[in-house]
């Protein structure tokens, strides 16, 4: 990684923090800063972590708004939108560990069956996007830490699409994307 990557990263995790401090009224308003990089259309995910548990996960797949502002609003909403839990309390928010991925654009895999998606996959290193019809579900990179077969990888990414399991890939889509990530310095205890 990069010094200029380093700051990069150091000031999305600042710019997380603020976004979430501010929505639960302890701080101002976060100031995006003049980092051009800021202004250039970015798709991050923001997760939230207390004792190394998931406390939240939202994020963009597309480059549709600029980098800051797309950090500001992920952070905000993994704090209070996740519907897997109910939003951070200000109480609560002194445990939070922040991580923000930056995502590649996605790119579609040409596959002919479950066995040649599986083969590309690249584990540790893909982010997936699974489509089928109008749903669709991802898996950051991260997620191979806890499912580390591709086979497991897929099919729980299946079951958050909605879809069976055992439910061939034959007319679904994935795309895959590579991240970079950062995360807060684990505080002392």
């Amino acid at each position: 990684m990069t010094q200029d990557n380093t700051e990069l990263g150091a000031t999305l995790l600042t710019l997380a923090r603020q976004a979430i401090a501010h929505h639960l009224g302890l701080a101002p308003v976060p100031r995006v800063g003049d980092d051009p990089r800021l202004h250039e259309r970015g798709a991050t995910f923001v997760t939230l972590t207390i004792g190394g548990e998931l406390r939240g996960c939202i994020g963009s797949l597309r480059r549709q708004r600029p980098l800051g502002d797309d950090v500001v609003s992920n952070a905000v909403a993994a704090a209070s939108k996740d519907p897997r839990f109910p939003p951070l309390s200000a109480a609560a928010f002194a445990d939070v560990h922040v991580e923000v991925s930056l995502l590649s654009e996605p790119a579609f895999i040409d596959f002919s069956d479950e066995a040649d998606l599986l083969r590309q996959l690249r584990p540790h290193e893909d982010g997936l996007i699974l489509f089928a019809g109008c749903r669709s579900a991802t898996f950051l990179p991260q997620v191979w830490e806890q499912l580390p077969a591709p086979r497991d990888f897929l099919a729980a990414l299946k079951r958050k699409a909605g879809l069976p399991v055992e439910r061939p890939v034959d007319g679904l889509m994935a795309a895959r994307y590579a991240v970079e990530k950062w995360e807060e310095a684990e505080k002392e205890v």
